[in-house]
């Protein structure tokens, strides 16, 4: 017979043993929020002002005293401009700061250790030359890459063209164009004009399903409006589909829905529509983001099965999916392209390694399960730092094929 109590004893015992690094963690996880904002801060200081520089009396103190002002500022900023008051130049200001400080702390790491290290190597001046040469590589570099950057988060995005076989797919849908926009995210910078000239691209695709897969703003419906009308400036042959990103959760997402309605597009939530052409048909669905349930919305959540309900199994899907992470789940039920954005492609190297950490897929298309294809988009617009750096705005032009079509 077995001593139960023994084995109580025991498995608590182990369950104590496994809590207690995860309670460690947890409590760290708190203070990665206090944390962060002060490497940003301090490493770039220590290695442009004190990392065996020795500049002249003036240039320690105001260099030192212009960093904190960042680290007071920045945050301050950043929840004025996200939080309730929803100050527009608050965002910015914050949001600049943020990202300006971010390359700054990436580079200042690399070129503080690699290129100290490379100089060393060569027998490159005393120790403070290669200290100042450092610094202004950093500088540099730093600098070029923002602007860089500003100047590839307000451009209006290149069109991606590619090919996709989905073995279902029947001959009379071989060659149908699906374009996909995702995350303009309109926001404190008013890109009104932007968001023209990015629906005008759109239009020149002649596409048949256009498909924007959320993220539309940040703010209201009713605060981004003259942001967003221009995408009821959008054409396609067929259709015009939305569904909800993360975003919309943050801002009254009902209010989008509508807006999206009111503008010509169809909100799939949820459900689905059917593409026919040439006597064959494709099934178009669409969920509400991952978040959506948490968000206390009555009626809104991630529902596949219901996005399917009524679907002849034996049909190709084509699923909208705000965060490519789903794909889990649409694997599961057999869909045969998954459309995402979110990640941004990681919009300012080197954070892709971070966005790796929550989602399967970074950018392009991947394969997941027996049969289904996963699409995912850098996006059009930016969130928050308004920078791109390495991960370049796009719009999808996506041209399905069969493999019993003309093409094949």
């Amino acid at each position: 017979m077995t001593d139960t109590s023994d084995t109580r004893s025991a498995d608590s015992t182990a369950s104590g043993t496994q809590e207690a690094p995860r309670s460690r963690l947890r409590r760290l996880m708190r203070y990665i929020p206090l944390i962060a904002p002060v490497l940003l801060w301090a490493v770039p200081c220590w290695v442009l002002l004190y990392a065996g520089q020795h500049w002249p009396l003036p240039v320690a103190p105001i260099g030192t005293a212009l960093f904190a002002l960042g680290l007071i500022v920045m945050p301050l900023a950043m929840m004025r401009g996200h939080g309730r008051r929803q100050q527009d130049r608050a965002a910015i200001v914050g949001d600049t700061l943020l990202g300006g400080t971010w390359v700054l702390f990436t580079w200042s790491v690399l070129l503080g250790v690699l290129l100290r290290l490379a100089l060393t190597v060569a027998g490159v001046g005393d120790g403070q030359d290669r200290a100042r040469i450092v610094t202004w590589a950093v500088l540099g570099v730093s600098a070029v890459l923002l602007a860089w950057g500003y100047a590839e988060a307000r451009r209006v995005p290149r069109v991606r063209r590619l090919d996709v076989q989905l073995p279902r797919l029947g001959a009379g849908l071989d060659g149908t164009r699906v374009a996909l926009i995702t995350d303009t995210h309109y926001g404190p910078l008013d890109r009104a004009r932007w968001s023209q000239r990015l629906c005008d691209t759109v239009n020149t695709l002649e596409a048949d399903l256009v498909c924007h897969t959320g993220d539309i703003a940040d703010g209201t419906a009713e605060r981004r409006r003259a942001q967003a009308a221009p995408l009821g400036t959008v054409r396609a042959t067929r259709a015009l589909v939305y569904v909800t990103g993360n975003h919309e959760y943050y801002s009254e997402a009902q209010g989008w829905v509508d807006l999206m309605d009111e503008l010509g597009w169809e909100p799939l939530r949820n459900r689905h529509l059917l593409l026919e052409r040439g006597g064959d048909t494709l099934v178009v669905a669409g969920v509400d983001d991952v978040t959506a349930e948490s968000s206390g919305l009555a009626g809104h959540r991630a529902h596949l099965a219901g996005a399917l309900e009524g679907a002849d199994p034996e049909l190709p899907v084509l699923l909208l999916a705000h965060q490519p992470k789903f794909i889990d789940r649409a694997a599961a039920h057999g869909v045969d392209l998954q459309l995402s954005g979110h990640t941004h492609g990681g919009q300012i190297w080197p954070f892709h390694h971070l966005v790796r950490l929550d989602q399967p897929a970074l950018a392009g298309l991947s394969h997941h399960g027996t049969r289904t294809l996963l699409y995912t988009s850098r996006g059009a617009g930016f969130w928050g730092p308004p920078f791109r750096v390495f991960a370049p705005s796009e719009i999808t032009l996506l041209v399905l094929r069969s493999p019993q079509g003309p093409s094949a």
